[in-house]
């Protein structure tokens, strides 16, 4: 019994800790700036709803929303086909230099982008892709892959051997392997990886900024800077605009919830 009740403190303390924040966003968006300063925290007394309708009527909103949509669809499939291909050959397929290139891809997780920001510039500027959603997409599923990789293949690997000795008995290749039964059965940690990519995507901030420059293809974390002026700051459409951003990823998240809880323990009990 006592047990139990840390747990649910725990979990309580746990959930209040993300939630009141989340909370706390969402009315600040339905105050005016006089009222978010004297009362950041409480409910508001008179309920601004043109903070909101403003910005959901606003042509911006809906570009910069396309942006970000467009950007993480592309490195959410990018990232989800390369390094699950590469991660059921690391699982399956025996061939020499498989472990020194898989350490070579794992090592990508000891670097964020933040820190190879320079030399990542140089490159996308002299392939041509500045100011181009290419030159956002490609630097995040790289740097994704690692982790990708990772996940997939310890999945990979704890799947039931019987399926391998039955399907090369009728005489299934690798890839028929791949695409008939392997990928149905991983749908937990595609959720997984995709739920993962899609996040780090949508609230991407410095790639973004350092690779485009045309305001018609920011994504919405650039879109905040709209609401920065110079001797003040909107701060109550700054609220609002973030609450309505990080609804995608929250609706996601709970859509994916099971298949995702179900990846990251896959393989913890056999």
């Amino acid at each position: 019994m006592p047990t139990k009740i840390y747990l649910y403190t725990s979990l309580t303390i746990l959930a209040a800790i993300i939630i009141i924040p989340l909370v706390t966003t969402a009315l600040g968006g339905f105050k005016t700036l006089g009222e978010l300063r004297g009362n950041p925290f409480g409910l508001p007394s008179d309920w601004q709803w043109e903070n909101y309708g403003g910005i959901l009527f606003s042509q911006r909103y809906w570009l910069q929303m396309g942006n970000s949509l467009l950007i993480a669809g592309l490195t959410v499939f990018l990232t989800l086909a390369f390094s699950a291909m590469a991660a059921f050959a690391f699982a399956h397929v025996k061939f020499f230099g498989s472990g020194f290139l898989l350490n070579y891809f794992l090592i990508g997780l000891m670097f964020p982008a933040a820190t190879a920001i320079l030399p990542l510039f140089i490159r996308i500027r002299d392939l041509g892709l500045l100011d181009t959603y290419w030159g956002v997409v490609l630097p995040q599923v790289a740097f994704g892959l690692g982790m990708s990789i990772l996940l997939f293949r310890n999945f990979f690997r704890n799947l039931p051997s019987e399926l391998f000795d039955a399907a090369f008995v009728d005489g299934a290749g690798y890839i028929r392997f791949f695409w008939s039964i392997t990928l149905p059965l991983s749908r937990p940690i595609i959720a997984t990886v995709g739920i993962i990519s899609f996040v780090g995507s949508w609230n991407s901030y410095i790639l973004p900024l350092i690779m485009l420059n045309s305001e018609s293809k920011y994504p919405w974390p650039l879109g905040i800077m709209v609401y920065r002026g110079e001797f003040s700051t909107d701060w109550q459409l700054i609220l609002a605009f973030i609450t309505l951003t990080i609804l995608p990823t929250v609706i996601v998240f709970f859509a994916a919830q099971k298949h995702i809880i179900a990846g990251l323990t896959a393989g913890a009990v056999k």
